[in-house]
Order: structure tokens, then C-alpha cells, then sequence
């Protein structure tokens, strides 16, 4: 080796060292415990020199190995990096793997290396090690959760165990002959188990980040180069890109990609769902290319469409929309979509869906904070037809799901399918409050906070009396703190406040509290008012406090 060379390596070696001692300073054994489907923690890491700085770091590279441009002042030459530098490193970063606990590193470790050089840059692989047993062991977990847990389990999973699952099931150095079909079964048998429960969400997120970065890092490179960045991707076909027969193999994990991004995830990822589908389409995909204006077929056409003189609507399950069109503004024209609607989501359409409305009337209803988007003014233009509400409630009946979202919805303004139906219905009579009630018992308040606006606005339509209070708190129940509700004096007239401590025994301790805060600002606030009351007041509202405090 040359002797010039020596310093750098012991640098390199040093800061080796360094980011050996920093991984090794967690309770590896106790994080790999939380779950049988991980045998491991660091799976890689990076080193980064230039101008003799060194980092090493566990990440990625962000650009794949390449020489380009002269940096003059470099003491490094590409072939000094190749030749003696990365077989130096690769032989110390073995050594210092064999020597860490079994828990530290996963079944497989990659050592990466960035250089700037005389020549410009040269990204190198330094080292790819994988762990034999590590993996036979890990392959024979995962086979053994699919069985147990998901063909044969009767009870949700755990998301942390998705997370792992679903990128152990796109590697490629674990599963190179997977069947692309099976893998598909396995996620939607997921999503199948975790139905109705409140991490469903997640299950999704952590199959789509799965998907996409398989989608984004391995599959779309085989075919075409990224003109764009990393962030903001571009995409340009290869000359020599085809297909050997596009409607099997990896491009259906593709279109699953883009189906379930165009469903579930925030509008501003749409464009990466629409790309991944024109790229298959570009490959020849007929498939990908009939979804994006049939949908995926599950439906019969009759199922998807309606057309006549009044109304139009059209469904299409892969982009979860539903296309409204009122050519006539009358009671029948939004019969006949709220039937369509309903029909619709009882053969199992996504629930998280949008409406693109065409209509020349534009209602909103009289709660603040709702998205003004196509889904609402739809169901707002059909409210002000009385006849049609019996035909509302059983929409909502058939949209309502806990942990799904109308897919025009984001953050504070997301909402649960059948909101817009149920607040209307709500608001317009007293007849639908057995309505209301379900809904609130549905309701996801840690990803949801519409109903504050809308428990507000019911009580200024109906106002606190013997009817309203059983509804009023049902509605607190499933509200966040920050509601603003003023109805603390209506609730201390002595008609009132008999009826609702009836209505809060029985309640845990935190619920009675958080109805006591929405209501007089807290516990401490309530004992004050006590303390002013006399007679049975004064006897109802400390039992309130009391239950508040219970532990």
C-alpha cells in the first residue's frame, strides 16, 4: 500500500469506530423482541469522504455509482479508492460486524462509500455481507407468522409487524421467486384482518411505503431513466425497455402500488400513483391502461354507470371516485344518485371515495370547518329536499366505517364517510339523533375533529333540553378538548343537570372529566360552582365533580 494513503485509512477506520460505539449504545436484544419478524437492526451504513473529512453514517446513497468531474486539490485517485482503500475497509468493517451482538445487525449489511477524487466522484459498494443463518432463520419466522397470524388468524396485527412484513416480502435477496400474485394475496389479506380496527391506517401506510419504494428503487429503473430528482421524479422509457408479457410478473405489483396510493393516500400523492400507472401503461400494460378509465373491473359495467335525462354517474374503485352529474336540479336527479351511492358501497366500493360533482347549485352546510369539495356539496344540495332524507340515512347507514375518510378530506377537515349525510340529517330533526349517536360512536376523534363544529352547531339548532342532552353528550364523548361549546348555563338550570348526571353514571372517570371540561373548563372550575349551589344543585354537581375525579 502506499505509504500516503496510511492517514486516511486510519481516519476512515477511526470514524468506523465511532459509529460502531454509537449503534452499540441501545438495548438491541430488546428492540429485535418487540416482534419475531425482525433479527436485526442496522441493515447498512454509509461512508462519505472529501478533502480528508470523513463521515460515516447509517443511510443510503441518494445517486446510483458514478465518476464526473474534475475536483483538483483531491489527494485521492479513483483507482487508489478501488484498489487499496475499499479492500482495507471491507476488511475492517467485517471484522468490527463479527465482533457486535447478534441483535445489532440484520441478515444482511451493506457498507457503502461516497469519494470525492481527483476525477470527481465514485460511489463504490465497499462491502455486502449476508448472514446465512440469519436469514434461513428469518425466512422460516416469516413463512410461520403467514400461516399462524394471517391464512389462519381470527384477530388483528400488530403495525409494527406490517411494517417488516411488508418489506421483507419485496426483498428481493429474501424472496428473488416470490409469485407477485401471492404477495398480493398476503397484503390484502392484511388489510382483510385489520378491518374496522383503528390501526388499519397504518397496516396501509407501512404496505404502500413498501410498495412504493420497491416500485421507485428497483422495478421503474429496469425500464426507465429519472430525468427529474429524487423528490420530483421524471420519468423517460429506456430504448431497449419491454415488457416479456405485461399483464403478469412484477408489473402487477406496480399497479396494486399506484391503486392503493390513489386510494388511501393524501391528494398531493396522486401524481405518483397517476405516474406509476402511465408507466405501466407505457410498458404496454393493458391492464393499467383500462383502470384508469374502467376502473379494476371488480364491478359489472351497470354497477359503475347510470345515465339517463336527469342524472349521470360513473365510479371508478381505482381512483375511489364517484363522477355525479345533475343535468336536472330536481328531488328525483338526487334520488337517483343517492341510490346509485348506496348500492355502490354495499358491493364492497372503497368507503374512503371522493365525489367530482357537476351541478349548477352550490349548498354548504351550516358547520364551520368542513372541506368545501364535491362530496359536500353534493350531499348539501340533496338535503334541502325533505323527501329525500329517509334515502340520507341509509346512505350513511351504508358509508359510515370507523378509520376510513372521505378521500377529498385532509387533516382537520378529514371526516368519515356519511358525515356530511349525518350532520345534515342531524341538524334538520330531532327524528335523526338515534342516527347521530351511531355516527359519534364510530367516529376516530384522534384523526377526526369535525364533530366539535358540528356538536356546536347542533346545539345552537335544537338547544339543551330533555330531548337534546342524551345526544349532546354523546357527541362530547367523541369530541376533542379544543371544542368550543357553550351550553354551561343551559346545563346548570336545575331541569337539566339532574338529567345529565343520569346520563354520565356509569361512565369512566376520564370520560365524565372530559365532558366536565368541555362544559365548565375543568374539575376545579365545577367544585367552584358547587360551592355557589344550594339544595339538590349543590348535591348534583359535586357527585359530577366526584365522578370526574374517581380512580
Amino acid at each position: 500500500m502506499e505509504l500516503a494513503l496510511e492517514p486516511i485509512l486510519d481516519t476512515m477506520k477511526q470514524e468506523i469506530d465511532k459509529w460502531i460505539a454509537y449503534i452499540s449504545d441501545k438495548d438491541a436484544e430488546k428492540i429485535v423482541k418487540r416482534t419475531t419478524l425482525q433479527v436485526g437492526i442496522h441493515d447498512n451504513a454509509l461512508l462519505e469522504y472529501s478533502k480528508g473529512k470523513v463521515d460515516v453514517t447509517d443511510t443510503e446513497p441518494d445517486s446510483p455509482m458514478l465518476v464526473g468531474g474534475a475536483r483538483p486539490g483531491e489527494p485521492l485517485t479513483e483507482e487508489q479508492v478501488r484498489m487499496w482503500i475499499v479492500p482495507e475497509l471491507a476488511a475492517y468493517m467485517q471484522l468490527k460486524l463479527d465482533g457486535l451482538p447478534p441483535a445489532l445487525i440484520d441478515y444482511q449489511f451493506t457498507f457503502n462509500g461516497k469519494f470525492r477524487v481527483q476525477e470527481g466522484r465514485v460511489n463504490v459498494c465497499i462491502l455486502a455481507y449476508v448472514n446465512e443463518t440469519k436469514k434461513t432463520q428469518l425466512l422460516e419466522r416469516i413463512s410461520s407468522y403467514i400461516a399462524k397470524k394471517l391464512e389462519t388468524g381470527q384477530y388483528p396485527t400488530k403495525p409494527l409487524e406490517t411494517f417488516f412484513l411488508s418489506r421483507h416480502l419485496l426483498d428481493m435477496r429474501l424472496f428473488p421467486d416470490a409469485e407477485p400474485g401471492w404477495i398480493l394475496s398476503v397484503f390484502e389479506t392484511i388489510q382483510q384482518i385489520n378491518k374496522g380496527n383503528k390501526h388499519l391506517a397504518e397496516h396501509r401506510s407501512s404496505l404502500i411505503n413498501a410498495l412504493r419504494n420497491w416500485v421507485e428503487n428497483l422495478w421503474l429503473p429496469q425500464y426507465f431513466d429519472n430525468l427529474g430528482t429524487q423528490w420530483q421524479r421524471e420519468y423517460k422509457i429506456k430504448s431497449d425497455a419491454k415488457l416479456e408479457n405485461t399483464e403478469q410478473g412484477p408489473v402487477e405489483l406496480a399497479i396494486y402500488a399506484a391503486i392503493l396510493i390513489l386510494k388511501y393516500e393524501p391528494s398531493y400523492s396522486r401524481s405518483t400513483g397517476l405516474s406509476i400507472l402511465n408507466c405501466a401503461t407505457e410498458l404496454g400494460s393493458v391492464r393499467a391502461k383500462r383502470l384508469t378509465k374502467e376502473g379494476s373491473g371488480t364491478f359489472a359495467k351497470e354497477e359503475v354507470s347510470f345515465r339517463d335525462e336527469r342524472t349521470e354517474c360513473t365510479a371508478n374503485d381505482v381512483f375511489a371516485e364517484v363522477t355525479i352529474a345533475i343535468k336536472l336540479e330536481t328531488e328525483e336527479s338526487y334520488a337517483r344518485a343517492l341510490r346509485f351511492l348506496t348500492r355502490l358501497l354495499s358491493l364492497g366500493f372503497p368507503k374512503s371515495y371522493q365525489i367530482k360533482l357537476k351541478s349548477g347549485v352550490k349548498q354548504w352546510l351550516p358547520v364551520k370547518g368542513l372541506a368545501k369539495s364535491g362530496t359536500h356539496r353534493f350531499f348539501a344540495n340533496a338535503l334541502e329536499y325533505p323527501n329525500l332524507h329517509p334515502l340520507l340515512e341509509e346512505y350513511a347507514r351504508s358509508a359510515m366505517e370507523p378509520f376510513e375518510w372521505y378521500a377529498d378530506t385532509e387533516g382537520e377537515k378529514s371526516c368519515m364517510p356519511g358525515s356530511y349525510a349525518v350532520f345534515g340529517l342531524g341538524l334538520a330533526d330531532g327524528a335523526y339523533f338515534p342516527l347521530v349517536e351511531e355516527y359519534m360512536g364510530k367516529v376516530d376523534e384522534e384523526h377526526q375533529s369535525v364533530q366539535n363544529n358540528f356538536t356546536v352547531a347542533l346545539a345552537e339548532r335544537h338547544g339543551v333540553s330533555m330531548e337534546t342532552i342524551p345526544t349532546l353528550v354523546k357527541c362530547m364523548l367523541h369530541s376533542t378538548d379544543s371544542m368550543k361549546l357553550k351550553i354551561k348555563d343551559d346545563l346548570e338550570d336545575e331541569r337539566h343537570l339532574g338529567l345529565l348526571l343520569d346520563q354520565v353514571r356509569g361512565l369512566q372517570s376520564y370520560e365524565v372529566e372530559h365532558i366536565v371540561y368541555l362544559i365548565w373548563g375543568g374539575t376545579d372550575k365545577l367544585k367552584k360552582t358547587a360551592a355557589k349551589a344550594e339544595g339538590a344543585r349543590r348535591e348534583w354537581f359535586s357527585e359530577l365533580a366526584q365522578a370526574a375525579r374517581r380512580r
